[in-house]
């Protein structure tokens, strides 16, 4: 009795186990930047290749926890946080019900007037990136702003625009931009990710799957699970046939007690 409750308990740890490998989970943002001014509006989406997701976060001011518990509106996998306050600054990723991660996005919040306007999650090498410096204090579009990568000044620009027409892995760094007369804006960290050189650029038309083929440990599953069936089935068939065999004799001597007495 003990060895088939361990292999039952195994066949189901097996099966847990099995759904749960292979599950990619990404994470998505709208407005895609990582700087806002405070009482924006941001919305953060789950997504994952198979089960249930949640949005986390981890912020000075309240550690780790997750939405929508006093910070955000939950609706479906997207989290929205309609006035962002300097204290929702912090770290927010995507993790799956088994405990997989996404890529974590850092959010900064301020109440100064000049943020810089880039990409929150990887951009990918090759690829055209536009920074924006923006003042909150003007609408104009000439606006003049420096450009700064890792503490060093890099350009200035009259329209507050600074575009990589090919970003490569050397462009990675922290950037801020500076407009005079209104100030600075925080560092914002940009990745590159590379691109996978074995890639095809045309991939071709995929080969028909092969079928699915049962490996030993599942067919050993479903054999145990399934036993205790085929012989509750059997069992009770045979206790059938003999109840009825039973029948039948009784019914037979009644039989003849009656002609006897007639």
């Amino acid at each position: 009795m003990k060895i088939g409750v361990f292999y039952l308990g195994f066949c189901v740890l097996h099966t847990l186990t099995s759904s749960a490998t292979n599950k990619e989970v990404f994470i998505q943002m709208t407005p895609s930047r990582s700087q806002f001014f405070q009482y924006e509006r941001v919305s953060l989406s789950c997504e994952v290749s198979a089960g249930g997701s949640r949005l986390r976060r981890n912020t000075t001011t309240r550690g780790t926890e997750s939405c929508p518990y006093g910070w955000g509106a939950l609706n479906g996998s997207t989290c929205t946080i309609t006035t962002l306050y300097v204290s929702d600054t912090g770290l927010y990723w995507c993790e799956s019900e088994s405990g997989d991660q996404s890529q974590t996005v850092h959010i900064t919040v301020t109440a100064d007037p000049v943020i810089l306007d880039s990409p929150a999650l990887p951009v990918m090498e090759g690829d055209a990136v536009t920074l924006s410096c923006t003042n909150r204090k003007t609408s104009s579009s000439n606006l003049t702003a420096d450009f700064y990568k890792d503490g060093v000044f890099i350009r200035s620009s009259s329209t507050g625009n600074m575009t990589i027409h090919s970003v490569a892995t050397s462009d990675e760094g922290l950037y801020k931009c500076n407009v005079s007369g209104a100030g600075g804006s925080a560092d914002s960290w940009l990745t590159v990710r590379v691109s996978d050189p074995a890639a095809p650029d045309a991939p071709e038309a995929p080969d028909a799957p092969d079928a699915p083929v049962m490996s030993v440990s599942r067919l050993v599953c479903h054999v145990i699970v399934g036993t205790p069936y085929l012989l509750s089935t059997i069992i009770l068939g045979l206790i059938y046939r003999d109840r009825r065999a039973a029948q039948l004799v009784a019914e037979d001597r009644r039989h003849d007690v009656i002609m006897e007495v007639e």
